[in-house]
């Protein structure tokens, strides 16, 4: 009989074996999070626009003429005053001749007026003359310096033509393709230019801001702290490089364009290289303010609720969550400018959201985040 308590010994052993351990209470879920603070931000924009060149000229014609020849290259650089057509001279050669001829009689018919009007103011003394007579030597003396002077004129206008049939560059850059070729008959009314000259360097950028951005932008700069930004502008090709050499904004339109409802700005960039083509389609990046004391909070830790607000998670003294409705900006780089809802010193979720709602307690672990940019695009 001593066979049954051993069995009974042995049964309570292997139960109390078997027994499983009492459950643990689960500890606080961990989340990643980002104290946020305050610095200094350059609010930027970027605006679209395009090349125009500093000065551009019409080459025409001041004479009428057969062209006798072409005296530059296509597509070349020309300065200001150098010959570019050469206009047959023979006609305006002719004047000009003529015109100096009848200068020289005239002023020989000066110099026989002159004696004849002294002559006959001293025979007027003696009354050998009737004062009518000498009244009529002084007006004919007077005529043949007014004759002379008609002349003189008339020379000099010659000498003008003369010189038109030398079409020069009024100024220097780069020269397009010519309209005319030699044995073109030219007119100094035609509306066809012969040429066009564009200065290259430096080149303007003429972009568009809607005055609704410009608002905004004065809104922006009225606030506590803001400053304005610089003139500085850099500027992004058609094919989505960036142009080596920065630029300056030189000065905004003074109206609104009632047909697009924008403003257009000017900013002036160096072209040595002559990178840049008038006509071209850039997009320039400028400084608008420069905000001392912004927030910016990663993007990862702002999420939209159904209704398409911004939200965020944010520990409280005691690690509990907390829900806040934020207000974006604008959005800078990987990181959102913060308007409202978020503060300097606020502990933000940006890791393990899909694992905790507001009002849960959490245990917080500092994440390192990469270096935040301080350039600011809208």
């Amino acid at each position: 009989m001593k066979t049954l308590p051993v069995l009974l010994a042995m049964s309570l052993l292997i139960g109390a074996c078997t027994q499983k351990p009492p459950a643990m209470a689960p500890g606080p879920v961990e989340v990643g999070v980002v104290t946020l603070k305050a610095e200094p931000v350059a609010l930027k924009t970027e605006l679209s626009g395009r090349t125009s060149s500093a000065l551009s000229s019409e080459v025409r014609p001041q004479v009428a003429g057969i062209v006798k020849a072409r005296l530059f290259e296509e597509g070349g650089n020309v300065k200001a005053g150098q010959v570019l057509y050469r206009i047959d001279p023979a006609g305006y050669q002719a004047a000009f001749d003529q015109a100096r001829a009848t200068l020289v009689n005239a002023e020989a018919a000066v110099s026989a007026a002159r004696l004849k009007d002294e002559r006959y103011k001293d025979l007027l003394k003696i009354e050998g003359v009737s004062k009518q007579d000498a009244d009529d030597a002084a007006t004919a003396y007077q005529q043949a310096l007014a004759a002379v002077a008609q002349q003189k004129a008339a020379l000099a206008s010659a000498r003008i033509n003369l010189d038109y049939t030398q079409v020069r560059a009024p100024i220097s850059g780069r020269i397009g393709k010519s309209s005319v070729t030699p044995g073109a008959l030219v007119t100094a009314s035609q509306t066809t230019a012969l040429a066009t000259i564009r200065t290259l360097d430096p080149i303007y950028v003429d972009l568009t801001q809607s005055s609704a951005a410009l608002l905004q932008l004065r809104r922006t700069l009225a606030k506590d702290g803001m400053r304005a930004g610089s003139t500085d502008a850099r500027l992004l090709l058609e094919d989505g490089s960036q142009y080596a050499r920065e630029g300056k904004l030189k000065f905004a339109e003074i109206a609104v364009d009632e047909a697009t409802g924008s403003v257009t700005l000017r900013a002036e960039f160096p072209n040595p290289d002559g990178t840049l083509l008038p006509g071209m389609f850039v997009r320039a990046v400028l400084d608008e303010a420069i905000d001392p004391a912004a927030v910016l909070a990663p993007q990862q830790g702002v999420t939209r609720d159904p209704k398409g607000d911004a939200t965020a998670l944010v520990l409280t003294a005691d690690n509990k969550l907390e829900s806040r409705t934020v207000t974006t900006q604008r959005a800078i780089d990987d990181k959102w400018l913060i308007s409202s809802g978020l503060a300097a010193g606020d502990r933000l979720v940006v890791q393990g959201l899909n694992k905790v709602k507001a009002g849960d307690t959490v245990k917080a672990v500092a994440v390192d985040l990469q270096a935040t940019p301080k350039t600011a695009e809208r």
